[in-house]
């Protein structure tokens, strides 16, 4: 153990012992015959002879293994050919492929979020939603925000000369991505240094998105996890994500994926088939063809009826189209409106508690009174979920909305609002954790809803359910009370609203 600690020292210590290191001459610092360092001139840097692959003559690779605080082991490496002047840079986990992906989300706001610091594996995507920009999984990187955004712009700054002779309207569409970049750039010294003034610039705000399936990509956070602009989340990778990385034979992928598929591309997918008495198999999954809301080409919706243990039966839609990436799940009730409504209440103690299933209804509404969330009904739509991937995805859309940089109705632009907003976002970290403890609050009128009871059959000390009589307002937001339940098919429709009982 001890050997890996010296081998990996945190990249601030590394920076310590070299600033503290006496200067050597160039001759004492060369290596000995037989490719072993002089006696007290051990170095940090490993060298390596190496073929450049540009001019094929041989320059030098350096290597330095360091570990970086919060996150792990890396290997960073730079090469140079002192013949053609090629170098580059690269960085490489040296630690093993994670047991699930993950997704870093962080809001740059200001000129200080340029330098967070950023680890990029060759198999992380990153994305910039505000001007639709997404970088696919490519070399490794270690570098910081502004670096990364600095890249970007030089990367597609090279050819533009080029692009406006041969297709003008493809260089007029990068310059106007490259001029939206270069608004998320602190330049104001350059500016400067330039007119001699000062100019006043409006640092342009974005967020960053990083999507790793290995595992092995990160963004800093400022102070702790709770920060508001920051957030990870993981998720179980797919097949096709484990054959990528090696984890699984592309033919064992092949003939799993084609089981799975049930005939998605050979068409034995089972039509939409039912039983004698009109109800719908369970647990067989349907395909019900259609079109794509966002970009118009024919996809498929998914569909499954699913049963809840000590609850009753809902139904699983989603939709995913693999033109656009469009993706909606939404999840219905299989039974019928309860005569009464539910408002299930949960004191979460521990971490533990997190991992409850959990329902939402379209109809409910979901309250957490220690940091002042109410969600009214309809908001997200029907979840089935955990608790924790609830918490979470109610994160993301308020993050979303709070440091929105469209500036439309949803975008916060008075500072103050911005700070309380941000303060409460934290609170939200801390519970979504369970840091703290609290309560979480569903009320749905129509009893829908659920929560998975760990000690079912038997009660659950820090769950309680209480039904109540709902009121004729929300019979009337629900549309119970002009709902007819016999007598609509007669074929005169005065006796059928004369004599047609209605819900109470």
């Amino acid at each position: 153990m001890s050997q890996q600690e010296n081998l990996f020292k945190p990249i601030g210590q590394l920076a310590q012992d070299t600033d503290a290191r006496p200067e050597v001459d160039d001759d004492d610092a060369r290596l000995q015959e037989g490719g072993e360092f002089q006696e007290g001139n051990e170095r940090e840097v490993e060298q390596v002879e190496s073929l450049c692959m540009e001019c094929h003559q041989q320059g030098i690779t350096r290597m330095l293994l360091t570990s970086i605080p919060y996150f792990r082991e890396v290997i960073i490496m730079s090469f140079r050919c002192d013949h053609c002047g090629n170098s580059n840079t690269e960085i490489q986990s040296a630690g093993e492929i994670q047991p699930k992906g993950c997704i870093y989300s962080v809001h740059i706001l200001n000129a200080k979020d340029l330098n967070r610091q950023l680890v990029k594996s060759n198999t992380c995507t990153i994305t910039i939603p505000e001007i639709s920009l997404t970088l696919p999984a490519s070399r490794g990187q270690l570098t910081n925000v502004e670096g990364l955004v600095s890249d970007i712009v030089r990367d597609l700054s090279l050819d533009q000369p080029v692009r406006k002779i041969m297709d003008p309207a493809t260089h007029d569409k990068i310059e106007t991505l490259l001029n939206r970049l270069k608004e998320c750039l602190d330049d104001d010294d350059d500016d400067e240094a330039t007119t001699g003034e000062k100019p006043e610039k409006t640092f342009t705000p974005f967020t960053l998105k990083l999507d790793d399936p290995s595992g092995n990509s990160y963004v800093q956070f400022f102070g702790t996890t709770s920060d508001a602009q920051w957030s990870l989340r993981a998720y179980n990778r797919s097949r096709e994500q484990n054959v990528t990385l090696g984890l699984v034979a592309e033919e064992e992928d092949a003939s799993a994926a084609k089981k799975e598929s049930i005939g998605a591309i050979d068409g034995t997918r089972p039509s939409m088939t039912e039983r004698e008495d009109g109800s719908v198999v369970p647990e067989e999954v349907f395909t019900f063809p259609g079109a794509c809301s966002s970009c118009g080409h024919q996809i498929d919706t998914l569909m499954q009826r699913v049963n809840i243990p000590h609850f009753k039966d809902i139904i699983i839609m989603s939709t995913n189209c693999e033109y656009c990436g469009y993706r909606d799940n939404e999840v219905k009730s299989g039974g019928a409106i309860a005569e009464k409504g539910k408002k299930i209440i949960l004191k979460v103690e521990d971490e533990e508690d997190l991992s409850r299933d959990l329902l939402k209804s379209e109809t409910c509404g979901l309250e957490i009174p220690e940091i002042d969330l109410v969600l009214q009904p309809g908001t997200l739509g029907g979840r089935f979920t955990t608790m924790e991937g609830l918490l979470q995805q109610v994160y993301e859309e308020l993050s979303t909305k709070v440091f929105n940089t469209g500036g439309g109705d949803s975008a916060l632009t008075d500072s103050e609002d911005k700070g309380n907003f941000a303060k409460f976002l934290g609170s939200l970290k801390e519970v979504m954790v369970a840091a703290r403890p609290f309560t979480l609050i569903l009320d749905d009128p129509v009893a829908n809803s659920y929560l998975q009871n760990i000690y079912a059959p038997d009660d659950d000390p820090n769950m309680e359910i209480i039904t109540y009589d709902r009121t004729h307002e929300q019979n009337e937001d629900l549309g119970i009370n002009d709902m007819v339940l016999t007598g609509y098919d007669n074929e005169h429709p005065e006796v059928a609203a004369e004599g047609g009982d209605k819900a109470e």
